[in-house]
């Protein structure tokens, strides 16, 4: 699948304007109004906000790409691109002023995510890859990319009771709690699917979401050399719960235990 470094730009141009964005209501979140979705979970104004801002860059630069937003929908557009935005993923956290929360965007082409980008604006981290060139990490300063380094997945035997687990959300974990049992879960600074990419979880995973939760993530984790699956078995990203391993054999692990 075709891709060019413009592209990564793109992407990372318009994270760090969605991280500005989304920072800018983090620091005045007494203000902040929130309400409730169909399915319960929280929206607010800086969701909104955070999305314009990155379809602003995104059309202004590939006006002929079809968008698809957690907030806005889907802008068709022609060509077999599509960028896919959670402008503010983990809403929950953001509101509470847990620092936590992302900007994704992901770029996919004829149906393959090529590039995904994730940042913790509150954090000043930046994730990304490119398909076929591996997984980076890098540190946002005064809205820069800085410190860019490769990163990679644990190694080591493929043993699940001996597996550093992260789970999330806090909470909807009864479907997990057999892996809770059978690995070492253990709390989480960032998502932990990141977590896995660059080598301190071993498996992660995210009981529920949409594509936009998993599209950038999804293809950090095999850059880095790791693998990312659904609960069903679908190996792209979709909607329902999804498996962030460092190797195939945990992630069969993993599976096997829930079933």
């Amino acid at each position: 699948m075709a891709y060019t470094l413009d592209d990564l730009e793109l992407a990372q141009e318009a994270a760090l304007a969605g991280a500005a964005e989304g920072l800018r209501h983090f620091a005045a979140l007494a203000g902040l109004p929130r309400e409730l979705k169909q399915d319960g979970s929280v929206v607010t104004a800086a969701d909104r906000a955070v999305e314009d801002r990155i379809r602003d860059v995104l059309t202004g630069a590939r006006p002929a790409d079809t968008i698809l937003g957690e907030e806005h929908g889907e802008t068709a557009g022609q060509g077999g691109r599509r960028w896919i935005i959670d402008p503010i993923d983990g809403t929950h956290l953001f509101v509470e002023g847990d620092d936590r929360w992302l900007v994704l965007i992901a770029l996919e082409e004829q149906g393959e995510i090529t590039v995904g980008v994730a940042a913790l604006p509150a954090q000043g981290l930046i994730f990304w890859a490119v398909r076929g060139d591996g997984a980076r990490q890098a540190a946002i300063l005064d809205g820069r990319i800085t410190g860019e380094q490769k990163i990679a997945v644990a190694g080591g035997a493929p043993e699940l009771a001996s597996s550093r687990l992260g789970v999330v959300p806090d909470w909807d974990r009864d479907d997990v709690a057999a892996l809770i049992g059978a690995a070492d879960e253990l709390p989480w600074s960032l998502h932990p699917g990141l977590l896995v990419a660059r080598g301190d979880l071993d498996v992660a995973v995210q009981t529920s979401g949409k594509i936009w939760d998993f599209a950038a993530t999804s293809l950090i984790v095999t850059e880095a050399g790791g693998d990312y699956r659904g609960l069903d078995g679908r190996t792209t990203p979709g909607p329902g719960a999804s498996l962030y391993s460092r190797s195939a054999e945990i992630g069969d692990a993993a599976l096997a235990v829930l079933r």
